[in-house]
């Protein structure tokens, strides 16, 4: 007999986490391997991945770990071809590789705009592209957007506010498109505020200051972020698709 609990359960499913090295990559991955899955962990810096894979094996799963540029069409395909050569099958994407600045909008370059753009917004179209061609009926992507896509956090932020709004506008399309007919689901997050190698580049005192914003008055726990990446790749969330899930501590009422 099927319970609740088991719904949420990822059992030798295969997930692939983008920018795994670090951040909220590890906790995706250390969350998805409690939940039963085989990892694959992609990041430009592999030699960091190998911390992430020991994560995974305390878990009892497997993990292999992949070098990827995600502003890159070619590391997409290299990311799902060794999935597919070690595991035969790739059930769950997580596409969490991003890059964040924060330039006045007068100064900032074609190549510092276009850098943003080519990692959160295309890279996770390659990726999903690439996962989508050979995903099965029941497969999910999550995509990780930002509630900066929604709302002004006061920072100069224009290419990664506009990524990450393409990247909400991108899940909608992609769930219209395969959940009908490939059977994949496709989601986004839309994460508040959360530590992260990207927040250690934020002003001293920035987050600090945003609190009052928050009615839970607090940064939220990567912990809880990880639990919400678990429900929307699991059979839990079987009826969920083409929406964003704001996890902010409701910064955004």
């Amino acid at each position: 007999m099927t319970t609740v609990l088991d719904r949420f359960r990822l059992d030798d499913k295969v997930a692939i986490v983008t920018g795994a090295s670090s951040g909220l990559g590890v906790a995706f991955a250390k969350a998805l391997a409690e939940a039963g899955a085989d990892l694959v962990l992609a990041a430009r810096r592999v030699e960091r991945l190998e911390a992430t894979r020991a994560i995974v094996a305390q878990a009892g799963r497997r993990a292999i770990a992949v070098a990827a540029d995600m502003a890159l069409p070619e590391s997409a395909l290299a990311v799902v071809e060794a999935a597919m050569k070690e595991f035969g099958h790739v059930d769950v994407l997580v596409n969490n590789a991003g890059k964040g600045t924060a330039v006045p909008a007068t100064r900032e370059t074609p190549e510092q705009f276009r850098e943003v753009i080519d990692i959160n917004l295309n890279g996770c179209y390659w990726m999903a592209q690439a996962c989508g061609r050979v995903m099965r009926p029941g497969s999910a992507i999550i995509n990780i957007a930002s509630v900066a896509a929604l709302a002004s956090g006061g920072l100069p932020q224009a290419a990664y506010s506009a990524s990450k709004a393409g990247l909400i506008g991108l899940t909608r399309d992609l769930a219209v498109q395969w959940t009908g007919r490939k059977g994949i689901r496709v989601t986004a997050l839309a994460p508040g505020y959360f530590p992260s190698e990207m927040t250690e580049q934020f002003p001293d005192g920035y987050i600090d200051s945003q609190l009052p914003r928050v009615p839970a008055g607090r940064p939220g726990d990567p912990e809880e972020l990880a639990a919400a990446v678990v429900f929307l790749a699991s059979p839990a969330a079987g009826y969920i698709t083409g929406t964003t899930l704001v996890v902010d501590g409701g910064l955004t009422a």
